[in-house]
């Protein structure tokens, strides 16, 4: 059953949907709860441990500002699922060369697309479509190119392309033995080059009005600055390139596979839902900022997608529309260590074992994804269901990580 609780020690109380909180989350929640800005509550899912200034896997309502730190540097990550027309047995019963030709048609951790073969290609058609709006973004804002020296050509040829860290590709199997494509990523390094500068310039702000924070990363643009108009513009566009790469790479991983694979289609409407962005919105009464950091909406028939780790089971869900939690719940299971804890204590043959059955890495560059190093995803899902229904549950067979 549910689990929440409500923590009255900051300007607006916070509401904790886990008894799983470690220390310094909490700390950062109740940093949150102090700044003016922020309205009635905030909301700390299930999946809730320590980021940068804000913690992921919370949901900070914010009247007339935005914090750029809370939306953070992967802006608009988020995930991206189809069921197809194939059943399990259907799958062949080596996997190995379906991550190969995923892997060789989707580059992965630093890699990316050849400018060469750009050309003329859907990638380049679609990177076109979106040049004209992040050129007004540079034109106001040069240091962003200076930022990134290789910007004008690596975020064209980062359309389409994974990422490291936790993001993934996977194939999976529901439980009445259907086919899923699932995917998370985001904005890339363009996106990371927005956030980044964004933070800074926010910071610098706060101090050149002598505005105390409980912590720098919390710093603001108040609506009505000139900076906030140019984030929100800038923050847009980055969430709408994140939407765009996760539907060009899912378009390369259906090709990738179907050499493999009997005939199949799409059964329905692709899921591709943002886990780390900023919206509009309404609650309580009020005109909001949302920002949901680490935390997916769940508005009443919101279709959405809660993963585990690399070796657990992931959710297709229905957002039930609790206005508790601004109609949110968790985007997935929620790390239980930091990276480094993960490499210190853990191998390849303990990432071997705890990965068995799936097709997918086991070697030391991926230690700091071993499913150990997460939250039970289970136990995060009983804690919210009062947020959402589940209307499939999935296990992978093949995963790509970068």
């Amino acid at each position: 059953m549910p689990i929440s609780m409500t923590l009255n020690k900051g300007r607006v109380p916070v509401k904790v949907w886990t008894p799983d909180l470690e220390h310094e989350a909490l700390a950062q929640l109740l940093n949150v709860a102090q700044l003016p800005i922020v309205r009635h509550h905030v909301a700390a899912m299930p999946d809730v441990h320590a980021g940068i200034g804000a913690t992921v896997g919370s949901v900070i309502p914010t009247a007339s500002a935005i914090i750029p730190a809370a939306v953070g540097v992967d802006i608009g990550c988020g995930m991206n699922a189809v069921r197809l027309s194939l059943k399990a047995s259907e799958l062949p019963d080596n996997l190995a060369r379906i991550r190969s030709s995923i892997e060789a048609a989707v580059p992965v951790g630093f890699e990316q697309h050849e400018a060469s073969k750009m050309k003329g290609s859907a990638l380049q058609r679609q990177a076109r479509r979106l040049s004209d709006r992040l050129d007004q973004i540079v034109g106001r804002h040069p240091g962003i190119m200076k930022m990134q020296r290789k910007f004008r050509d690596s975020w064209m040829c980062q359309l389409g392309t994974l990422g490291g860290g936790n993001h993934f590709i996977e194939l999976c199997i529901d439980e009445a033995q259907q086919v899923w494509v699932m995917l998370h990523s985001g904005s890339r390094g363009i996106g990371n080059v927005i956030g980044r500068y964004f933070i800074a310039a926010a910071q610098k702000d706060m101090r050149r009005h002598a505005i105390n924070l409980p912590d720098r990363d919390l710093a603001y643009f108040s609506e009505g600055s000139e900076l906030f108009d140019d984030y929100v513009f800038a923050v847009d566009w980055a969430q709408d390139y994140a939407m765009e790469n996760r539907r060009l790479m899912l378009n390369l991983v259906l090709e990738a596979i179907r050499p493999f694979l009997p005939p199949f289609k799409l059964e329905n409407e692709a899921i591709n839902c943002h886990h780390n962005y900023v919206s509009q919105e309404q609650h309580f009464g009020e005109r909001l900022f949302i920002t949901r950091k680490g935390a997916i909406r769940a508005g009443d028939g919101d279709l959405g997608i809660i993963p585990g780790s690399m070796g657990a089971k992931s959710y297709i869900v229905r957002g039930l529309g609790n206005a508790e939690s601004f109609c949110s719940c968790s985007h997935g299971a929620g790390r239980r260590m930091s990276r480094s804890e993960a490499k210190r204590r853990f191998n390849r043959f303990d990432l071997a074992a705890q990965t068995e059955g799936i097709e997918c890495r086991k070697d030391g560059g991926v230690v700091d994804e071993i499913p150990a190093a997460y939250k039970d995803i289970d136990e995060v899902m009983a804690q919210q269901t009062d947020l959402v229904e589940v209307l499939h549950t999935v296990r992978q067979v093949v995963c790509v990580k970068g």
